[in-house]
């Protein structure tokens, strides 16, 4: 049974755009922005709470980054942050700063990613970091597990290339020195005619390599789409179709079971926008075999919807997950809702069982 809890509400800002993590410990760490409006970011700061009750009861939020007040409109802003557990005990939280027009993209613009280190499980943060990445909306830290790059970390962003800025692209960087130095970037998509962003990295178990789900941004309701890596991300196929009508910011992991989970805002497109597009939060289910097969009708997945939006202005979609050990699967997201006009963070706990009833004997 699908369980909600409250995260964090604060009726004086808009709170919005979470990811996870699960320490050593059991704890479980999320960040998400404190902004003004998610239309208006005169003041922006990356805040972080903790649960040591599996996501029962959380503390008060607490800084990961100073506040940044806009003076002007082309001064920067906090944007997206996202959240790791490093193998070797520290968490490392990922931000973009963005500013000027076009989501910084304009020449005078700016679209830089920053790094914040914590040691004690979110009670501290050390930063800023920063990386060579530029675009926005980063991927997690993603560690690679297994093979010829175990060890190696992995971010995305995307950025607007081209001279009139207007051809999307998704890019990759990678380090294999815990962030000391950076290579890149690769182009995972840059396809004239699709809007793709919000990459998620998911490494495939075996030698089935990497693969990154992308949001398609047209609010056409298209696929998402997905291209693969055998080289740890340095080089990237062609695009292939997902059968995920309308993801946006998909983001995918694996589960214990050998499954994959992606959690995804579902957005089939229409005229309007807080309100008219932004209602529904989903979890698919999959399997690793489709999700390495480039034919979009080999996937065989299930499509659960996790949370609705009844707000005149719904915004929601954004989500981190985790998954303990039992079993049990964490899912935070931000969502209007009872918290309208502002924004709040929601927790969901659920297992996979809850997606299909178990078969029945013949």
């Amino acid at each position: 049974m699908i369980q909600k809890f409250l995260v964090n509400r604060d009726d004086s800002f808009y709170q919005a755009w979470p990811d996870l993590a699960l320490t050593r410990s059991g704890r479980l760490v999320c960040v998400f922005s404190e902004c003004t409006h998610h239309g208006d970011r005169t003041h922006s700061r990356i805040m972080g709470v903790t649960s040591d009750d599996r996501g029962r009861t959380w503390t008060a939020k607490r800084p990961v980054t100073p506040a940044l007040l806009k003076q002007k409109p082309g001064d920067p802003h906090w944007n997206c942050a996202r959240v790791t557990a490093l193998r070797d005990g520290r968490l490392v939280v990922i931000v973009d700063r963005v500013a000027g027009a076009h989501e910084g993209a304009a020449n005078d613009g700016e679209q830089t990613n920053w790094l914040w280190f914590s040691s004690d499980e979110g009670e501290t943060w050390d930063g800023p970091v920063p990386t060579p990445v530029t675009g926005i909306v980063p991927d997690q830290i993603v560690e690679l597990a297994h093979g010829p790059h175990a060890g190696r970390w992995t971010t995305t962003a995307h950025s607007f290339q081209g001279p009139d800025r207007r051809l999307w692209s998704q890019r990759l960087w990678y380090s294999d020195d815990a962030g000391k130095t950076w290579h890149g970037p690769s182009i995972i998509a840059e396809e004239p005619g699709l809007k793709l962003c919000e990459g998620s990295v998911l490494e495939l178990p075996g030698d089935q390599g990497l693969v990154c789900f992308l949001r398609e941004n047209s609010s056409l309701g298209l696929d998402a789409f997905r291209a693969f890596s055998r080289d740890g991300g340095a080089t990237w196929s062609q695009l292939s179709k997902f059968p995920l009508p309308g993801c946006h910011r998909p983001v995918a992991g694996m589960l214990r079971s050998g499954r994959v989970l992606i959690t995804h805002r579902f957005l089939p497109g229409s005229a309007g926008g807080w309100g008219w597009m932004t209602q529904n939060m989903f979890a698919a289910i999959t399997d690793a075999d489709s999700c390495a097969n480039p034919e979009r009708n080999a996937a065989k997945l299930r499509i659960m919807p996790l949370d609705y939006d009844r707000s005149p202005v719904a915004d929601t979609g954004y989500t981190g997950w985790v998954q303990f050990a039992d079993g049990e699967i964490y899912i935070v997201n931000y969502i209007v809702d009872d918290a309208d006009p502002l924004a709040q963070i929601r927790g969901y706990s659920l297992r996979e069982e809850d997606f299909y009833l178990p078969v029945r004997a013949v």
